[in-house]
């Protein structure tokens, strides 16, 4: 009986999932101002495929949400971690501020975070060292003007 129990669990959780990325997908098509019809062209997917996953009744392939994310301009990613497909990217203080911060919308969030990433890609493929301590006042470099806040 308690497997029963955990099964409709899962099985609960995966309808939570489809719903969840579904009224994300809505959200961001409605911040972006276009219509149903007018991200199914975009996207490359019905029309009515597009309006069951909005409600819930569909959860999309990995595929049709790279082609959703095209579509709205947004990264897949954000569409995967909201599916549950990927796991949030590990937090940070700079990370977790930007993801709190309510006066940005998730894509200008997603573009803030993707500039950082790539710019901690690109120092620790190049082999940069981050600032030491002597180079830095309360943690700004110093060539940086500080501000008392």
């Amino acid at each position: 009986m308690a497997e029963d129990q955990d099964e409709g669990r899962a099985i609960d959780k995966v309808t939570d999932l489809g719903r969840d990325i579904g009224e994300y997908i809505k959200q961001q098509r409605s911040n972006a101002k276009i219509s149903l019809r007018q991200l199914s062209r975009l996207a490359g997917v019905s029309n009515p495929y597009l309006s069951q996953i909005e409600r819930g009744l569909r959860k999309p392939s990995a595929e049709i949400l790279q082609q959703i994310a095209k579509g709205l301009r947004i990264s897949a990613e954000a569409l995967y971690v909201q599916a549950g497909i990927l796991d949030l990217p590990a937090g940070g203080p700079v990370v977790d501020a930007v993801r709190s911060d309510d006066e940005l919308t998730e894509r200008q969030k997603q573009v803030l975070l993707d500039i950082y990433e790539s710019f901690r890609r690109e120092n620790s493929a190049s082999g940069n060292p981050k600032p030491s301590a002597e180079s830095t006042v309360d943690g700004q470099p110093k060539n940086v003007p500080h501000t008392e806040e």
